[in-house]
């Protein structure tokens, strides 16, 4: 089996590999191919790659390349974690939004915009390369905005499936707080990439018992806690909102602190710094412990589940993608990707069944898909109207004022992303 990653020189490399190295049962590599441009970069976390794998005994090979195409050719799947732009793009989708007063987020908002511009073109030609080279090969999509991105990739025909940490952080958490193993935990996880609720959590599978009240009222301040929401929003719901949901639910409160501290992006680039000093180290043979700083919390484990279960392995039948709507939620069409459940396996992925939502929930989920929609036509077509239009249809923006100044502030920082620009 052989697997390629582009952006294979990016700092979260070394999680993936851990998981590909411990899960090797599970997904069974013989050739892995790290792809970056960055050719810096990817010799330092290809070396620390190779260490990794002969600490843990993993028989496979790792190659790294800067070359598309001969990196993905004969993949059985590639694995997409590409950041265009680098942290300096993302550092200005996080805070030009603020000078109007919205919220600046590299995944929502205006600033969500600007990388879906910036990303959706690079990927759908990432895309074709591989279907030149093995077109049975399956693209799982963990690059932001996923939703978008894989929404691009389906239209393009492409086999596809997006995946995203946020479903697996909250199994992994409930799982500790009822003292249950990971697996025994099914979520009732419904929405779109960043924009979730988990509506039930469910003992031994989809038809177990719903022991969300109980987690709510037993645990409810630490849940709360982590999403950075009061408890009084959590006992209200009856259910535990991706923490993605503060920028809806408390935008204003955000903008303000978002104003008077270092941007998320502005930390990373200096993590990210030491953590390539420390992938240079000839004698560092593991990931270390402030990659959990970094972000992406138990990625691999969602990457190898995944890929295994596409791929007519061993991973989980049921797992939190991103896929085509095809009906499940009937509000939407069937061609929006929504982050659900879904049956997976060889043949894809097939949303499972889900009860019917309450307006507080598919009101906001139907404006965002709006959005995505003509964010969609923006990023495939360009053009200056195409993007205000998109950025006046998002909840967070919906001003004529603000989108107008909004759009010239996207194409102005991010021209040499944009040749239509």
């Amino acid at each position: 089996m052989k697997l390629a990653v582009v952006g294979g020189g990016s700092t979260y490399t070394p999680e993936l590999i851990d998981g590909f190295a411990r899960l090797r049962d599970t997904l069974p590599v013989e050739e892995l191919v790290l792809v970056d441009p960055a050719a810096d970069r990817l010799e330092l976390v290809g070396g620390l790659a190779r260490r990794i794998f002969a600490k843990q005994g993993h028989p496979g090979r790792i190659v790294t390349t800067s070359d598309v195409d001969a990196g993905v050719a004969g993949a059985d799947a590639v694995l997409l974690q590409l950041r265009v732009g680098g942290q300096a793009a993302r550092n200005q989708d996080e805070t030009w939004p603020l000078e109007c007063g919205c919220i600046g987020q590299e995944t929502t908002g205006a600033g969500g915009l600007a990388k879906a511009l910036r990303t959706v073109p690079v990927v759908l030609d990432i895309a074709e390369r591989v279907r030149r080279t093995n077109p049975d090969a399956w693209i799982i999509d963990f690059t932001n905005p996923v939703g978008i991105v894989t929404r691009a990739l389906l239209q393009a025909g492409h086999k596809a499936v997006g995946l995203c940490n946020v479903a697996i952080g909250f199994q992994r958490k409930f799982a500790r707080l009822l003292d249950v193993t990971p697996g025994e935990v099914h979520l009732d996880h419904v929405g779109l990439n960043h924009l979730t609720w988990e509506l039930g959590v469910r003992l031994g599978g989809p038809r177990g018992e719903d022991v969300l009240p109980r987690l709510i009222a037993e645990h409810g301040d630490a849940i709360a806690d982590d999403l950075h929401m009061p408890r009084a929003i959590v006992d209200r719901l009856g259910v535990v909102p991706s923490y993605y949901l503060r920028y809806f639910y408390a935008h204003d409160e955000v903008v303000r602190e978002l104003g008077t501290q270092p941007s998320r992006a502005a930390q990373v680039a200096a993590m990210e710094k030491e953590l390539l000093a420390m992938y240079g180290d000839p004698a560092l043979d593991e990931k270390p412990a402030l990659l959990a700083k970094r972000g992406g919390a138990f990625y691999s484990e969602a990457a190898v589940d995944l890929a295994a279960a596409l791929l007519g392995g061993s991973g989980s039948s049921h797992q939190v993608v991103n896929t085509y709507n095809r009906g499940t939620l009937p509000f939407l069409p069937d061609d929006a990707v929504i982050e659900v459940q879904a049956k997976v396996d060889a043949s894809g992925a097939t949303p499972l069944a889900v009860p019917a939502l309450d307006p507080l929930y598919a009101g906001l989920i139907g404006n965002v898909t709006a959005y995505e929609d003509l964010a969609l036509r923006a990023a495939l077509h360009g053009g200056r109207d195409r993007v205000f239009k998109a950025l006046l249809a998002h909840p967070l923006i919906g001003q004529f004022e603000y989108a107008e100044a909004l759009t010239d502030k996207l194409i102005a920082h991010n021209r040499e992303h944009l040749p239509w620009a």
